[in-house]
């Protein structure tokens, strides 16, 4: 990684080096953040002397999180961060391959599902504090599984390509859209691949447990021979350029900084129910900086950390300013009765069983996939 210009040997006092310092750190955050990729590492350099170290996994793209790290190195200026830019699927696996003493010190994941497992397989660290305290009871598990944010899962539309009396409000209204020959969405609807991406998988297996519709639509993807994709990125890439007509069941966040740049999309907050996703950070038992991993989640939590969240990621904050607990909020009074956060806790579990999910993608294969439909594998996820 390239850290800018190196001190010259005569420059002045201790203030000026570690200023110049922290400038070079930040001119490379945004030297490399158009680079970004799956599975890129950076390592964010402490702008004084390296006092602490911390390694993050985490599932938001590496360009967004950078300015996370840069607040929080104002305020630990001695801590030089690692951040691996994974997906969610990744980061559970990795952890679970890697031997225990070269584990991160921090997940930070939308798999909030998997982050559950791994806390409930006796791999999470308990953290208490005041922070963490004041969270919701339902965006926390066991002191050890915590929810830095929320996601509402949207549909996301194309504004040039649908007009607003064809943008579907509800899932029936969606459903009634994909079986009407005059929409001519065939090719033109995308949604996550269920079989590559788990959080597809766990909004999917969500829509199942909430929605009785939630068979029917999947056939008339099916139908509609739906785009599958593994990551948001490239969905919204796809129906900003009207390669796309709309997208199901994506994280509202990376659609709104679309939108914030100019892209020509709307959101759809569907007024039947809003699945709210928890971006979800855990301390690995073997952590071997747990401590600077507690300071960093307790600074997530806090309200300064929830406000970096919001303006500089995109993210919808779990608190409020002063540091209580916040209830979602989207638009107006219905909409807020329509959110559905998916609660921290065991109940996540229920289609991690091998069995359970194996069944679940065949059957979500056969529908969606019905001409390349291909054996789940037997093992977890």
């Amino acid at each position: 990684m390239r850290h800018g210009k190196p001190m010259k040997k005569n420059e002045g006092c201790v203030q000026r080096r570690a200023f110049r310092s922290f400038l070079a750190a930040v001119l490379a955050f945004a030297a490399f953040a158009a680079a970004a990729e799956p599975g890129d590492v950076r390592t964010f350099k402490s702008p004084q002397t390296t006092t602490a170290h911390l390694r993050i996994h985490g599932s938001t793209d590496i360009e967004n999180f950078a300015a996370v790290i840069a607040d929080y190195q104002r305020l630990s200026p001695g801590t030089e961060v690692e951040y691996s830019d994974l997906v969610a699927q990744d980061i559970y696996s990795r952890f679970l391959r890697t031997a225990p003493r070269q584990r991160p010190d921090l997940l930070i994941s939308s798999g909030m599902d998997l982050q559950t497992k791994l806390a409930n397989d006796g791999h999470a660290l308990a953290h208490r504090s005041p922070a963490t305290a004041g969270l919701p009871a339902w965006s926390q598990w066991r002191h050890e599984a915590f929810g830095i944010s929320y996601e509402p899962i949207v549909i996301v539309y194309n504004k040039r390509l649908l007009a607003s009396a064809q943008v579907p409000r509800t899932r029936r209204q969606l459903l009634a859209l994909l079986r009407d020959p005059a929409a001519k969405l065939a090719g033109r609807v995308g949604t996550y691949d269920v079989g590559r991406s788990s959080v597809g998988y766990l909004l999917a297996t969500q829509d199942h447990q909430l929605g009785s519709m939630a068979g029917a639509l999947q056939a008339a993807l099916g139908d509609n021979r739906v785009v599958l994709e593994e990551r948001t990125g490239p969905l919204l890439d796809r129906v900003a350029r009207g390669q796309l007509a709309l997208a199901y069941n994506v994280l509202g966040s990376y659609a709104q900084a679309r939108i914030d740049a100019g892209a020509p999309l709307g959101i759809v907050l569907p007024e039947d129910y809003t699945l709210v996703l928890l971006r979800t950070a855990l301390i690995p038992r073997e952590a071997a900086n747990a401590v600077e991993a507690g300071r960093f989640l307790d600074y997530l939590l806090s309200p300064r950390g929830q406000a970096v969240l919001a303006r500089q990621v995109g993210l919808q904050p779990i608190r409020s300013p002063s540091g209580a607990p916040l209830a979602p909020q989207a638009g107006d009074g219905a909409r807020v009765r329509a959110l559905r956060p998916i609660p921290l806790g065991p109940g996540l579990l229920v289609y991690l069983d091998a069995l359970k999910r194996r069944q679940f993608l065949d059957a979500w294969r056969s529908t969606v996939q019905p001409q390349t439909a291909k054996p789940a594998a037997a093992a977890g996820p």
